[in-house]
């Protein structure tokens, strides 16, 4: 073992994590070979700033009620010693609290998973919800559940959305011509880990089509996991074909025809379903990611306040949050706003949601297959 420095299993982990594991580390080792002390280096201000989220589960799987809640979860190391500690600062929203980067210098970008590959609950990040959690989307009072289109079975990626951003539906969009459909923007994560509801991925950016949805532009951003084992290989959506052969073909087609069993049309696309650059993809990103910067700092009339107060009591009726254009723009890490709210008062907001429950049991029409075919 001479010569091998044996560090704890649980700080190369952690930095595992953190993609930190290849730096080059200065540190002072006592006579075990342990690590002992660890001086100023780049390593401790760059590992003091990342983090890592944890989710709350309330109400029950497969009922109304049911909601995913974040929690930020904090890894710190104390300069003198290598003791690493976790400190959850507490509920967050992940619409406006986790950032969208990553790692901005490497274009590294944050992906809150919705709806894990091959499941068709159709579960999104809530707009109007305090901390907006995801949550089962619901109509006419019925839970929502995608149609599987022969050969699939629910969603044929990761699908979920990037943080930060907003498609403004005040906007006419300058690629497509059409005003934005009011949501975070969509992501289709196409690496080969089928991820967990609720997970925040770090993914790269291959490239983006743009669907026409009831006369909304729905950018769908193309991405690949940072620890998939083709990540170092997919640089632009020109590999996708290589890699991925026939997954962009089933992809448009996919969302040609999942509305076709709910008695709508065919879906259309932006640009005849052609699927658009890297960097096409990242102007995509900057603009949304604009309009969310202005949504954020934008003061909404005091009309949607009062559902606020009478639900969450001890809300300050003297502060203006964004219900106004149905969208809840609380959030507990964000400076320079009217929108942020106190840690105490993120806890209540999870405390008044119904303890988690067991899943309920879905209709096997749920996971009936649809034989349809495009003219």
């Amino acid at each position: 073992m001479s010569g091998l420095i044996r560090m704890p299993l649980v700080m190369l982990h952690v930095l595992h994590s953190f993609g930190l594991n290849k730096l080059t580390i200065p540190l002072r080792l006592a006579a075990t070979g342990h690590l002992v002390r660890i001086r100023k280096c780049a390593i401790y201000q760059e590992f003091a700033r990342n983090m890592s989220y944890t989710i709350l589960e309330r109400g029950s799987l497969n009922k109304i009620d049911y909601r995913i809640y974040f929690k930020i979860l904090k890894y710190i190391i104390k300069e003198d010693n290598l003791d690493i500690t976790e400190n959850e600062d507490g509920p967050i929203s992940p619409f406006h609290d986790i950032p969208l980067y990553a790692d901005e210098a490497n274009k590294i970008f944050n992906m809150i998973v919705e709806i894990p590959r091959w499941t068709n609950a159709k579960m999104e990040i809530s707009r109007i919800d305090p901390l907006n959690p995801i949550k089962q989307d619901v109509k006419k009072d019925k839970l929502r559940y995608v149609a599987n289109c022969f050969p699939h079975h629910g969603y044929i990626w990761n699908y979920g959305a990037l943080p930060q951003t907003w498609e403004n539906p005040e906007v006419l969009d300058e690629a497509t011509g059409c005003k934005g459909d009011n949501d975070p923007i969509d992501v289709l994560e196409i690496g080969y880990k089928v991820a967990k509801r609720g997970e925040v991925l770090k993914v790269k950016v291959l490239g983006a089509i743009a669907l026409i949805d009831e006369g909304e532009t729905d950018w769908k951003i193309i991405v690949i996991d940072v620890n998939d084992p083709l990540a170092d290989q997919m640089n632009d959506i020109a590999d996708m074909e290589k890699h991925f052969p026939g997954l962009m073909k089933a992809t448009i087609e996919w969302f040609k025809i999942y509305k076709i069993p709910d008695g709508k049309p065919e879906n259309q696309f932006a640009f005849n379903g052609e699927a658009k650059s890297k960097d096409f993809a990242l102007h995509i990103i900057e603009e949304v990611n604009q309009h969310w910067q202005s949504l954020i700092k934008k003061d909404s009339p005091a009309n949607g306040i009062s559902w606020l107060v009478n639900t969450y009591k001890n809300f300050d009726t003297s502060r203006k949050y964004n219900i106004n254009v149905s969208i809840c723009s609380m959030n507990v890490t964000l400076n320079g706003n009217s929108y942020k709210i106190s840690l105490n008062d993120a806890e209540e907001i999870v405390k008044k949601a119904p303890e988690k429950g067991e899943p309920q049991i879905t209709e096997s029409i749920v996971n009936k297959w649809h034989y349809i075919h495009l003219k």
